[in-house]
């Protein structure tokens, strides 16, 4: 089959990582240590794959500006207490190393800080498997189409070459405005009902459907 996309950019946590629960519980515990109420979940899973200071500043819009490195610090805290726990989704490794054995260009795109991913990668063993990333404090926040663009720029792929992987809105909204398609996981962040108003290629019900699709699709 002729294949249809050269790059192939996942978002970390939600999509192949399994962390949503625990960043959920990170930010719920750093609002209680400012003294604020926590967040429902449906708040705070709403933040996650933006940016920290974008999503901290969602998550507790009441919170004085001025108190928000206080709050980033807090919820650093929490979580790296127990991100070296976090587990990949069953199947996810082997449709990454599958995918790279086979010749894509595979990206992350992620709101995770750059020390945060390479962490991640480490500990999950997958970092040969990508060849480029780009993270939010290196870039704009998503949905903003900056990471995106850098990726293809460095690998000299166009747009409808490429294919954004997903669990949030936020994924999809910036792939729409990088022009590029998306497929959506329903087992991460975000609800289907939600993701299916961003239109995706598919939205993929476990690691093993999204696998399925991009062999027969990708």
């Amino acid at each position: 089959m002729t294949r249809r996309y050269e790059l192939i950019v996942f978002d970390w946590d939600g999509t192949l990582m399994d962390s949503a629960d625990t960043i959920v519980a990170c930010i719920q515990a750093a609002a209680v240590d400012m003294g604020m109420p926590a967040p429902s979940d449906e708040r705070a899973r709403h933040v996650i794959g933006l940016g920290l200071h974008e999503a901290l500043r969602y998550a507790l819009p009441e919170l004085e500006e001025n108190r928000h490195d206080e709050l980033a610090n807090r919820y650093r805290h929490h979580y790296l207490s127990q991100d070296h726990e976090l587990k990949l989704f069953v199947g996810a490794a082997e449709l990454v190393r599958d995918l790279a054995a086979n010749g894509y260009l595979l990206g992350v795109a992620t709101g995770k800080s750059r020390a945060g991913l390479d962490r991640a990668l480490a500990v999950s063993g997958l970092g040969d498997c990508f060849h480029a990333s780009r993270c939010a404090d290196e870039c704009h926040s998503k949905p903003h189409p900056q990471m995106l663009e850098e990726l293809m720029e460095e690998f000299g792929v166009s747009p409808g070459l490429t294919l954004m992987i997903g669990d949030t809105t936020h994924d999809l909204e910036m792939a729409r405005n990088a022009g590029v398609g998306s497929l959506a996981v329903t087992y991460g962040a975000h609800d289907r009902e939600f993701l299916a108003t961003l239109t995706p290629l598919q939205c993929a019900d476990s690691v093993a459907e999204l696998a399925n699709w991009l062999r027969q699709n990708a």
